[in-house]
């Protein structure tokens, strides 16, 4: 992987979890980063830290993915301070919360969707035009989930359907964008020990989902990471777009 060294990316929700280990996993192999993150501004700033004190080059950069004016701006500010966006990596998302069908409204749908499928999108809609008018290709790669194959679990169907949207788009980005070398690819994980899980289910449901992992564990956010190098490396990958990665340890075989 080394032609990753010298790029320049943006990770979208990069302050913890999966994001994290990504920004900090490219960090490591010479990639100049721009960490983004809404609120976790402390906890943005430890990744930066982190890649610094490794060698690597990294800022942290705020805006909330629901705001398209945000998303502009984020983008516009990364590609100032690095030079280009090399590789993009949609992982901002959110389930918001649990909700059985009866309490469903039009508010969360919104929330949801925005959140994590028209924030891939505007996401695109900015930094495709800066790769294309750079005319070295680039590498997108959206955070699916392994709620997008199985519907996730309780009160999570909204949250499953975003990223089915996910997944379903990047199929779509991925054909429209080959003509440009831009190859787009998801990763999606299976259940993952991260904040989203420490908010969004209890010790029990956790257990009744490592329970149906042929591994018999939930994952680590650093057992996500290599995904995220393989798909962004051309030497790596350069033959493969269109791929949704399963990292699940077993938990669904596609």
């Amino acid at each position: 992987m080394e032609d990753l060294k010298g790029q320049t990316a943006l990770i979208t929700g990069a302050s913890t979890g999966i994001g994290a280990a990504a920004a900090i996993a490219f960090g490591a192999r010479g990639v100049r980063m721009a960490v983004h993150y809404n609120q976790s501004g402390t906890e943005a700033q430890k990744v930066v830290d982190t890649i610094i004190a490794a060698g690597g080059e990294a800022f942290a950069i705020q805006g909330d993915v629901r705001d398209s004016a945000a998303i502009v701006r984020v983008v516009r500010e990364t590609n100032e301070r690095l030079g280009s966006i090399d590789i993009l990596v949609n992982n901002a998302g959110s389930l918001v919360k649990r909700v059985p069908i009866a309490e469903f409204d039009d508010a969360l749908f919104d929330d949801v969707m925005h959140i994590n499928a028209r924030s891939v999108l505007a996401f695109c809609r900015e930094v495709v035009p800066l790769m294309r008018a750079r005319g070295k290709g680039g590498s997108i790669i959206n955070v699916s989930s392994v709620a997008a194959r199985n519907g996730g679990g309780p009160g999570a169907y909204l949250y499953a359907g975003a990223k089915g949207f996910v997944s379903t788009a990047t199929h779509g980005l991925a054909k429209e964008l080959a003509p440009d070398n831009i190859r787009v690819n998801a990763v999606a994980p299976g259940v993952i020990q991260t904040p989203f899980h420490d908010r969004f289910s209890t010790p029990a449901l956790l257990e009744s989902m490592r329970a149906g992992i042929p591994m018999a564990r939930i994952g680590e956010p650093d057992e996500c990471a290599g995904a995220f190098l393989y798909l962004a490396s051309a030497q790596m990958s350069g033959y493969v777009t269109g791929q949704i990665l399963e990292v699940n340890g077993g938990q669904y075989m596609p």
